[in-house]
């Protein structure tokens, strides 16, 4: 079943979309189908659902309820076709790639980009004849310079991970149209309350669910919002037969974690706002990237495509990779943990850890500096935050002065 826009906001979507498809019951949370296969009435209602005639449930990895409801609640508030839910956030982008990527085809991909995916298609896709290049997506000059008659696919991450770098989806759903290549946005650090790409003319919509949607740091998980019914078919038959499928436990925990998502984002995005203006300010510090502060380059965007900044902050300290690590090694209400999304403050060192596997000139290219500390800011009392990083920065004893 296709999404239908809902003229409720995106804080009431997020309680009550995907609600479950057997209301008779009264249950007010989406039961947990805990079940791998699902029986027949018939031998004629079996083979009619494996036809395609009729759309009733046969066996978890080609669909299941639980599942089913929290791809309608994502795509709902994606404003797509039809969601995609997978195991996890590569399973989602893997599959995307291997749909529509074949033997000869060149990719675009924002050089700042999660380390997995750029090393997916450079390590492991590359074997099969499918090239890219990684260029500054915030620039169009150099994402229009990079295009070849055998680009299939521009693939953009916005805020970019880890330098919170924006991309003008606009300006990319044009150039996409114009070599007939497919716009996929990874809205994993945005999600759908901040930015909704399929709005602005992508063709996809990438998450790892893992993160803000479901928002405890207790499940891995990512989906799929396909922007027409076309793409979104040959996207379910390459998932299916891949078998990165979600089980019903793993939607039911990112459901309930979604309810509460337009709580914890505002909270989190409220400190990362007043922790980004504070350490632009420390002495210590040498830079900050946020989209919130009007020194970011790309800050104009913010409004025209976003409904707020989000809640990732990176940020360089004087003394470079040695004075980073003793900073991110001081705090102690921040965790030293990858990923984010999650309730709790998480901080690390993305040059040696999510982006080690990606060349130090490559790095350097992409802007992800040896003294670039990541912060993904949780819901935390902002005070406690603050001061956290304040005694950090002390007890480093970060210089004052470059």
């Amino acid at each position: 079943m296709a999404s239908k826009k809902s003229s409720a906001r995106p804080e009431t979507q997020v309680i009550h979309a995907g609600l479950d498809e057997a209301p008779e019951y009264g249950a007010v949370s989406v039961p947990i189908y805990q079940s791998a296969t699902f029986s027949f009435r018939s031998a004629d209602e079996g083979a009619s659902r494996f036809s395609g005639l009729d759309t009733g449930y046969k066996y978890t990895r080609l669909g299941n309820p639980t599942v089913r409801a929290l791809e309608r609640a994502v795509c709902a508030l994606e404003e797509g076709f039809r969601g995609l839910a997978t195991a996890t956030g590569m399973a989602a982008i893997s599959t995307v790639f291997l749909t529509f990527l074949r033997s000869g085809d060149h990719v675009i991909g924002t050089d700042a980009v999660y380390g997995p995916t750029r090393l997916l298609l450079e390590k492991q896709l590359a074997k099969f004849g499918i090239e890219s290049s990684w260029v500054p997506t915030e620039d169009l000059t150099a994402v229009r310079e990079a295009l070849r008659p055998e680009t299939r696919m521009l693939f953009v991450e916005t805020p970019a991970n880890p330098t919170i770098k924006l991309t003008d989806l606009e300006g990319c759903v044009e150039l996409a149209r114009d070599c007939q290549a497919l716009l996929v946005v990874d809205n994993t650090f945005a999600t759908p309350l901040l930015q909704k790409p399929i709005c602005f003319g992508a063709d996809i919509v990438v998450h790892s669910l893992t993160k803000f949607v479901n928002g405890h740091s207790d499940v891995v998980a990512g989906m799929i919002v396909a922007a027409r019914k076309k793409l979104h078919d040959r996207l379910a038959s390459m998932l299916h037969g891949l078998g990165g499928t979600m089980d019903p436990h793993q939607a039911w925990l990112v459901l309930r974690g979604l309810r509460t998502m337009a709580l914890r984002v505002e909270r989190a995005q409220e400190n990362a706002q007043r922790l980004a203006a504070f350490l632009e300010t420390h002495p210590g510090v040498s830079w900050v990237s946020y989209p919130g502060l009007p020194s970011h380059p790309q800050h104009h965007l913010v409004w025209r495509q976003m409904e707020g900044p989000g809640a990732m902050v990176s940020f360089g300290v004087h003394g470079g990779l040695r004075t980073a690590k003793s900073v991110i090694d001081a705090v102690r209400v921040a965790t030293l943990a990858v990923s984010l999304g999650g309730v709790e403050t998480l901080i690390e060192h993305p040059a040696s850890m999510t982006h080690a596997g990606i060349s130090g000139a490559e790095r350097q290219k992409a802007g992800i500096r040896d003294d670039l500390i990541r912060i993904a800011v949780g819901c935390e009392a902002y005070e406690d935050l603050q001061a956290d990083l304040e005694t950090a920065l002390a007890e480093a004893a970060v210089p004052t002065h470059a």
